[in-house]
């Protein structure tokens, strides 16, 4: 910003500089001629005015040398007899023929030289090579008199160098100033700015005791106030967290002296679900300073690590999984920990609300027209709901005994088949024994990113989703936590049945 406010002054003020430099240059260098070209002509009156007040060729030599006579001004008289007195011009110039040729010069009648020749004539300028000469053709009763002064083109311009420079010296002196006065300027402005930024930045690393300045130009001084009372509300904010936190735990340590276990229980599964919600609505709060304005995560290597690590759970619980993944990442509009914890609370709810055994499946893929293909407990090919199998898919179908894996293997500690994706890639591993894996829901909204999580289930119950509305017990924060995710990502969630009657959720998550 200083740099620009630097270059914005500069360049107004050079531009300015040059509209008035340029004219008072070319006024300079046009007086400084006209005003030798006048002592050239005045000087040529003064020698004929000698020359009517006495003729004598003596006199006149006594007269010429007393002006200045050098190579770049010579002053001559031509006598009726043709005797040259003084130095005549360059190339002996002769009276020209014909009368005299006009001045180039406007002059007023002011400003002109007094008469000097017969009948108030006055010397006139001719062009020369090298200069120009004045002339003056006078007659007297012994004859013709012919006066000549000659000036060169040096002399013409004499002076004008040392006007020139005043002008440029003025003009740089006028830019230094103009530099000067930028540099206070932005000092003023770009200082608090600076100042302002370093305070929000120890306020994203975590010091709440950082402040910005309020002084300097009336708007930078605003911005720091509104930055100050920002800090001030985090500071509220941290302050309301202990102050929620300490009853909560109180709450926790009294439900534990209880002595009815059920009650006991009850209390306990309470707090939990409300330090839960705590920690949610904090965690949301934070999102902002945690992943900036826009975050972003791999859909498909979230999934992947997610379900990993539930497979030891469903492992022992003997719950057949279907993983269907696509080739490549999908990149979604989320933070890769509001993802995790999105994904977390769907498979917590299938583990926490269907019996041991119930096989479940999680499919991601992009939002699009072609279905997905995955393979089933015996190896076969499996079409999505059209009934089709997608065009990316045919090239890339290897034989299903490459990708079994049973329970204890060694390439896959827990019980999961592979899967293939649409894009014909292998996804991770799927169940090998128990149910038949389920095939995700088809849609065909582009541009959007597909989460399904689907068992067989005794289904979802009315009210499923809303907080504070289960008959099992539950908050209803898990599918709470899950559609604020996709929310927050430009998608929504749809609940609804599995095709074996169990429960589906879908996450339609936006790209960013």
């Amino acid at each position: 910003m200083r740099r620009q406010i630097m270059a914005l002054v500069v360049g107004l003020t050079t531009l300015v500089i040059l509209a008035f430099a340029i004219p008072v240059a070319l006024l300079i260098r046009s007086s400084v001629v006209q005003n030798a070209e006048r002592a050239a002509v005045l000087q040529a009156n003064n020698v004929a005015l000698t020359i009517r007040t006495n003729n004598n060729q003596a006199a006149i030599e006594s007269y010429l040398k007393a002006l200045a006579q050098n190579k770049d001004r010579r002053t001559s008289v031509r006598t009726p007899d043709g005797t040259l007195l003084g130095t005549a011009p360059p190339g002996a110039a002769g009276p020209s023929n014909g009368p005299p040729a006009e001045s180039p010069r406007d002059e007023t009648e002011n400003n002109r030289p007094p008469p000097g020749g017969e009948g108030g004539e006055q010397a006139q300028l001719r062009q020369i090579p090298g200069g120009q000469v004045a002339e003056l053709a006078l007659r007297l009763p012994d004859g013709m008199y012919f006066v000549q002064v000659y000036v060169s083109n040096a002399a013409l311009h004499s002076g004008e160098v040392g006007r020139l420079m005043l002008v440029v010296g003025g003009s740089l002196a006028l830019l230094v100033v103009s530099v000067l006065g930028a540099e206070l300027l932005t000092r003023r402005i770009v200082r608090p700015l600076v100042q302002t930024a370093e305070t929000a930045h120890l306020l994203t690393a975590g010091d709440v005791t950082a402040r910005a300045p309020t002084n300097g130009p009336r708007e930078v001084a605003e911005v720091g106030s509104s930055l100050n009372q920002l800090a001030d509300r985090i500071d509220e904010l941290v302050a309301e967290e202990r102050e929620m936190r300490t009853p909560l735990t109180a709450l926790r340590l009294e439900s534990e002296s209880l002595r009815d276990p059920a009650e006991r229980e009850r209390i306990a599964t309470q707090a939990s679900a409300l330090e839960r919600t705590l920690t949610a609505v904090i965690h949301a709060a934070r999102r902002p300073q945690r992943e900036g304005r826009l975050p972003s995560a791999d859909a498909t290597a979230v999934v992947r690590d997610r379900v990993a690590f539930w497979s030891a759970l469903t492992d022992e619980q003997e719950r057949a999984c279907t993983l269907t993944l696509p080739h490549g990442p999908l990149i979604v509009r989320a933070s890769a920990e509001d993802l995790a914890a999105a994904v977390d609370a769907l498979i917590e709810n299938v583990v926490a609300h269907t019996p041991e055994g119930t096989p479940f499946a999680v499919s991601l893929r992009s939002a699009s027209p072609n279905p997905s293909i995955s393979w089933d407990l015996t190896g076969s090919v499996g079409a999505g709901p059209t009934g089709s199998l997608g065009p990316d898919a045919g090239a890339s179908l290897d034989p299903p005994a490459d990708r079994s894996f049973g329970p204890g293997s060694a390439a896959a500690p827990a019980r999961f088949n592979s899967v293939l994706s649409p894009e014909g890639a292998v996804g991770a591993p799927g169940p090998s024994v128990g149910a038949a894996a389920f095939s995700p829901r088809l849609s065909s909204l582009s541009g959007l990113t597909e989460l399904t999580v689907s068992d067989a289930g005794p289904g979802l119950p009315d009210g499923a989703g809303i907080r504070g509305r289960s008959d099992r017990g539950s908050s209803g924060l898990g599918l709470s936590i899950a559609r604020r995710c996709a929310q927050a990502s430009g998608g929504w969630m749809d609940t609804g049945s599995s095709p074996t009657g169990g429960a589906q959720v879908t996450l339609y998550l936006g790209a960013p």
